[in-house]
């Protein structure tokens, strides 16, 4: 009707707005005074939101440090010199004893003006911890990874510097052969942890060019069988075309899939090439005879560390796998082998399909 009184609904929106957004939102005047304060920072800070404006801001903030003092004893906005803008994340604890991770923006009329309110975004500290439980983890399996083999290396020097002159020929050879043979495993891990580091951050350098799938699979085949004693079927489509690869990583991926095969299985072996789809150029499959790959794992076969069963291995190699096709504007999908076990299939393209 033309004579009610219209209300303004702008608060009320606001405060619907700051509920839907995710972390906690405080606002408030250099008086002390609370302008909005949204449900997730209430709860974080364990008070009603509607009574946060009738309270002084020292009550409504109610965070401490490990000694005892106060977010605004320490940070002391309001006096804050004129070239701050805001206040770095800090960690904090709550009434409930929960980490509070929080930042803060200082409001000016103008650049170098007084302090005249105070942002501040409050979220919850558990994410952070959750993450350091995983770089822990990560650590963890690290160093797992390196001492066994440097575990080998210093028993065996330990053994040779103690025990030379009562060693035959044939010992010390034994043991050397052990040295070396973890030396290389060391160095592996290391190269292999150096690659994950450098797929994270976007930093892997590819040298590709246009090269033969077939003669650089067979190397690693050939290589492989005369390493391991184990026959390893290849079938190669005629008429190949190239790949467009840098043919260090090309063979690093193909001789990861081999020995994840060998590793899980103790049937035969297959590996296979044929002509893949546009835009790609070759399908690399390797298939092998053990327990196969459950459709609701296969995401996470790609993942840092991940392993199964008693078969060993960093847990690096599917994720180095994946990171590096994916390099060269390729794709790696698991599959069901014909004759049980996992099949795994890489499309490798034949031109320059890199991501920009």
């Amino acid at each position: 009707m033309s004579g009610e009184r219209k209300v303004d609904s702008t608060p009320t929106r606001l405060r619907s707005l700051a509920d839907a957004y995710p972390d906690g939102i405080l606002g408030a005047t250099r008086d002390g005074v609370v302008t909005i304060l949204n449900a997730q920072g209430a709860a974080l800070l364990g008070i009603d939101p509607q009574e946060a404006a009738t309270r002084p801001l020292g009550d409504v903030l109610r965070l401490l440090d490990q000694d005892g003092r106060t977010w605004l004893d320490v940070n002391r906005p309001f006096d804050s010199i004129s070239t701050v803008r805001g206040v770095p994340e800090q960690s904090w604890l709550n009434a409930s004893g929960d980490e509070v991770l929080t930042t803060a923006k200082l409001v000016r009329n103008e650049p170098l003006g007084p302090v005249l309110g105070i942002a501040v975004g409050l979220r919850s500290g558990r994410g952070r911890a959750r993450l350091d439980r995983e770089r822990s983890d990560l650590v963890a399996t690290v160093a797992h990874e390196l001492r066994s083999p440097l575990t080998g290396v210093k028993g065996f020097v330990q053994a040779l510097l103690n025990r030379w002159d009562k060693l035959t020929d044939d010992q010390r050879k034994l043991m050397l052969t052990t040295v070396n043979a973890d030396a290389d495993r060391l160095a592996r891990l290391i190269a292999e942890l150096l690659d994950v580091a450098r797929i994270d951050t976007d930093r892997l350098q590819l040298y590709p060019r246009e090269s033969s799938a077939e003669v650089l699979v067979r190397r690693v085949v050939d290589s492989i069988e005369a390493g391991t004693s184990r026959e390893i079927r290849l079938d190669v489509e005629a008429d190949l075309p190239d790949v467009f690869a840098d043919p260090d990583k090309f063979t690093q991926v193909v001789t990861n899939l081999v020995e994840n095969a060998i590793r899980h299985g103790q049937g035969e072996v297959r590996v296979g090439l044929a002509r893949a789809e546009s835009p790609y150029g070759v399908r690399i499959t390797v298939d092998d005879e053990g327990d196969g790959i459950p459709v609701e794992l296969r995401r996470r076969v790609f993942t840092k560390f991940w392993t199964t069963g008693d078969s060993g291995g960093s847990g690096l190699g599917m994720y180095i796998v994946g990171g590096l096709a994916r390099a060269h504007g390729g794709w790696v999908t698991i599959d069901d082998a014909p004759g049980g076990g996992a099949r795994v299939m890489v499309d490798w393209p034949s031109d320059d399909q890199r991501p920009d």
